[in-house]
């Protein structure tokens, strides 16, 4: 009893006291798990491998590293203008997370580094002869950008909990099952292993 006294009475964390107060949760996930955290990744890996991609077109001057870094700037591009819709979502919709202002400032950052993004793939697509140095420049800036948006993005995980939670408005209330349902179950569960066993004696006996 003093135990679970003592827990009642530890005082709760400045996250976890916020997310009571606010909805900081997505209101855009899949099964539980919200989208825009998990598209982040591929612009953030494109644009790290594209600046990658330009340092090995820059050393070595074979065109196979220039042909990569059209490919990967244009999906850098591409992915991070699908995560910044989802994102873009998740920030209208969801008010504890409009109130904050870590939410706009890693707005402005990802805006910033989808438009470096599709800059950089729009060099390469009308002028591939500037990838150096402009598309080696916008690459190195690109990746700049990546960390700030990253940083203002954990920000809101770490120090506000935002998405960690599905939204209030995502919940549903959970349909009753019909009567019969486990029964229904069972009855499936029980033919499956009359079947295995079924076999099983077939088989042994076409072995003998």
């Amino acid at each position: 009893m003093a135990k679970r006294d003592d827990r009642a009475t530890q005082p709760q964390s400045a996250v976890m006291l916020e997310l009571h107060r606010l909805d900081f949760g997505s209101a855009v996930a899949l099964v539980g798990h919200p989208i825009h955290v998990m598209m982040v990744h591929f612009p953030i890996a494109f644009v790290i491998a594209t600046l990658g991609v330009d340092v090995f077109y820059w050393w070595s001057g074979d065109a196979f590293w220039a042909r990569v870094g059209l490919w990967s700037t244009g999906m850098a591009f591409w992915s991070g203008v699908a995560a910044s819709i989802v994102g873009t979502g998740e920030l209208l919709l969801v008010r504890g997370i409009r109130l904050l202002e870590a939410s706009w400032s890693h707005a402005v950052a990802a805006m910033t580094l989808v438009a470096i993004a599709g800059a950089n793939w729009g060099l390469r697509l009308v002028d591939p002869a500037s990838i150096l140095p402009h598309g080696l420049a916008l690459s190195a800036l690109a990746s700049v950008m990546v960390g700030f948006a990253g940083w203002h993005g954990g920000k809101l995980v770490f120090d506000h909990g935002v998405g960690i939670l599905i939204s209030s408005k995502n919940w549903r209330t959970p349909r009753p099952k019909p009567p019969g349902s486990n029964r229904f179950a069972a009855i499936w569960l029980e033919s499956i292993c009359g079947l295995a066993s079924t076999i099983q004696r077939i088989a042994a006996i076409t072995t003998t």
